[in-house]
């Protein structure tokens, strides 16, 4: 994840994706002898006792460790024991579990970004609804310590949490291999806009984490990684690529876990869901997504009244108006970028993601919308918008 290669290419395109530069940097093994505060290694993937770092005389050591493992070393670590106590995991559980029978009983299908809906259970924003489900089973389960470790350790003070339960049931199918939000979740085309820089800048605005909720042994389907994809640069114009998915197929890693460990990852890393093989494990994970404090702007700004005022001026310019006025006007005033969102009521159709503000404006504008039909689309995505 060097900057040094900015001078050179400013700008990734897919041609840029070489699959013998991305083996060059992914065949590597894992020193334990780096990284002093971790216990083992296995398959390539740190593992950290989690009572041994709880008694470390020097945190600042411990989340510089946890850096440089999620940067340059094999972008995953593995927390023994982060939730030491079951009954916090098994009431946060039964919460979860209380939720997707609403769900279903509601006839939603909560979907998944990368894999086929209908085959396992997913709660979009968890966080929330687990805290006004069950307030005293949240704050005891979020009081943990080992969380709030490696998230300061990547994302510093200031960060926030986001959580996404995830059920493969016996049979489920596994994911596609993927990088993750945020350009994770844009199509080629869309990430290919976006500078170098922007790229290598994408993996430290979030980190990944999952803890297990149940034993997960290989053939429920625990999480598979490839350690040190991370450090490819082009790998999110790349992991789309049919020689980068086989390769991710035939070189994968699995690692079993614990009720109660925790699996932290660089979300730059190429991961999947694995299948569950098993007959009677309902492998319950809860997604964590913990986002900086800095991905956001300074002020606050009604967009959808901007574009609501702005749409007639645009509108009458007609078909002679010069195309990149137009684009410029919108960027300029509508939001560009679709999240955050409420997944439940407004999610993603064609893709990975829902239509942004700019997009309806765009659509309002080539189709010729009069004001007010933009104007009541623009308000009915803004409620889907709402939790």
């Amino acid at each position: 994840m060097s900057y040094t290669s900015l001078h050179r290419r400013p700008w990734l395109s897919e041609q840029d994706c070489d699959l013998g530069a991305f083996r060059d940097l992914v065949e590597r093994t894992t020193d334990l002898t780096d990284y002093p505060y971790a216990s083992a290694v296995e398959q390539g993937v740190l593992l950290y006792d989690s009572d041994r770092l709880r008694g470390a005389g020097d945190p600042r050591a411990v989340r510089a460790e946890l850096v440089r493992a999620l940067t340059d070393g094999p972008g995953i670590v593995v927390f023994q024991g982060a939730f030491p106590d079951p009954v916090i995991v098994d009431r946060l559980s039964a919460v979860f579990d209380a939720l997707i029978a609403e769900q279903r009983a509601s006839g939603a299908n909560a979907g998944d970004h990368f894999a086929k809906p209908g085959a396992n259970d997913r709660v979009w924003n968890a966080l929330e609804k687990a805290a006004l489900y069950d307030p005293q089973a949240f704050a005891d389960y979020y009081a943990n310590d080992i969380l709030a470790l490696v998230s300061t350790a990547w994302l510093g003070p200031g960060y926030q949490v986001t959580s996404q339960v995830n059920v493969v049931n016996p049979g489920g199918a596994a994911q596609t291999a993927h990088r993750d939000y945020h350009l994770g979740f844009l199509s080629n085309e869309t990430a290919a806009a976006y500078p170098a820089h922007v790229h290598l800048l994408s993996p430290v605005l979030t980190l990944q984490g999952a803890v297990a909720h149940c034993d997960m042994p290989v053939e429920s389907g625990p999480t598979m990684y490839l350690p040190y994809s991370q450090t490819y640069e082009p790998g999110y114009l790349a992991w789309r690529l049919p020689e980068f998915q086989a390769y991710f197929e035939a070189h994968h890693v699995q690692l079993p876990l614990a009720k109660g460990d925790a699996a932290f990852f660089n979300p730059a890393l190429f991961h999947a869901a694995g299948t569950n093989r098993s007959a009677d494990i309902r492998r319950m994970a809860n997604l964590l997504q913990v986002s900086s404090a800095f991905g956001r702007a300074m002020e606050t700004v009604d967009r959808e009244a901007v574009a609501n005022a702005v749409y007639p001026v645009l509108l009458r310019q007609g078909e002679g108006a010069d195309e990149a006025w137009s684009a410029n006007v919108i960027a300029a005033s509508a939001e560009g970028y679709p999240f955050p969102t409420n997944l439940d009521s407004d999610p993603p159709v064609d893709g990975l993601a829902p239509p942004a503000q700019a997009d309806v404006v765009r659509r309002a504008l080539r189709e010729a919308w009069t004001p007010e039909a933009l104007r009541d689309e623009l308000r009915a995505g803004a409620e889907r918008r709402l939790s």
